[in-house]
């Protein structure tokens, strides 16, 4: 009778803690949704404006190249977008990440989701004392994030939306041949962290997801983990193991964007 009454329990533990934990992802909470996604023409951004076009959201996607953009859009309107629009910026200006996000707001009339995900340009070197380069990742992958936020975070109060920053298993894990970008990385964590706090604290009812991904298969990601300075110095991989392990941009997205809207 008491291995009964534990077994009960014990079934009805189980069955609680499956239903709290269980994803609670609704693709109509998308429908409609009026997204800004940076970095988007190729790689993590990209496959995220592809994974927001198939629920059917409104999307906004911006990078450099504009050629690239134009064909992302016209993937994202025949994947069922209701709305795709891009427009092509420099994170390293300091007028950009203002004028992206003010034609977002004009284009879409709002902002539910904001999605934070460009990087500058790295190589996988050794550092060799290059301080402008470190200033200058640091303007494009950790200044223009906080400038971005700052300029939506009145609007996604209106709307209780989504701020949403991709970042990095680099930020978390000290790791050689990146201290420019593992540098910008750190700062992402502990700027954002902190904001969701003070957010948490004023009631805020805008939302912050730090993303934080390992290695992940991208075409650019693995042609620079090959070689340092051009091919003239072969990777220890040994050292990377330790701390990322490569996946599917696509499923990588799949997963962040359902995580982002639990």
């Amino acid at each position: 009778m008491a291995f009964t009454k534990v077994l009960i329990v014990s079934l009805c533990v189980v069955f609680l803690a499956v239903k709290w934990t269980s994803p609670t992802f609704d693709p109509e909470s998308i429908r409609g949704a009026r997204v800004l996604v940076t970095g988007a023409s190729t790689g993590i951004g990209e496959q995220m404006a592809y994974h927001y076009a198939r629920f059917g959201a409104q999307v906004v996607i911006t990078a450099r190249r504009e050629k690239v953009l134009q064909q992302v859009v016209e993937k994202c309107l025949s994947l069922g977008a209701q709305k795709a629009v891009y427009i092509a910026a420099d994170m390293s200006t300091d007028a950009d990440p203002d004028k992206v996000v003010d034609f977002a707001l004009e284009e879409l009339g709002g902002l539910d989701y904001l999605v934070l995900n460009h990087i500058g340009s790295i190589d996988l070197r050794m550092w060799d004392g290059d301080h402008e380069q470190v200033q200058q990742l640091m303007k494009i992958n950790f200044h223009s994030y906080v400038q971005m936020a700052g300029r939506a975070l009145p609007f996604l109060e209106r709307t209780g939306g989504a701020l949403v920053v991709v970042s990095s298993l680099c930020g978390r894990v000290s790791t050689p041949y990146v201290a420019p970008y593992t540098s910008t990385k750190f700062a992402l964590n502990g700027f954002f962290g902190s904001l969701r706090h003070e957010l948490v604290m004023k009631k805020s009812n805008v939302s912050i997801s730090i993303c934080t991904l390992g290695l992940i298969d991208t075409a650019s990601a693995m042609e620079k983990i090959r070689y340092v300075h051009g091919g003239e110095e072969e990777i220890n991989f040994k050292y990377l193991k330790s701390c990322s392990c490569a996946l599917g941009s696509s499923r990588t997205c799949r997963l962040t964007l359902q995580q982002t809207l639990r």
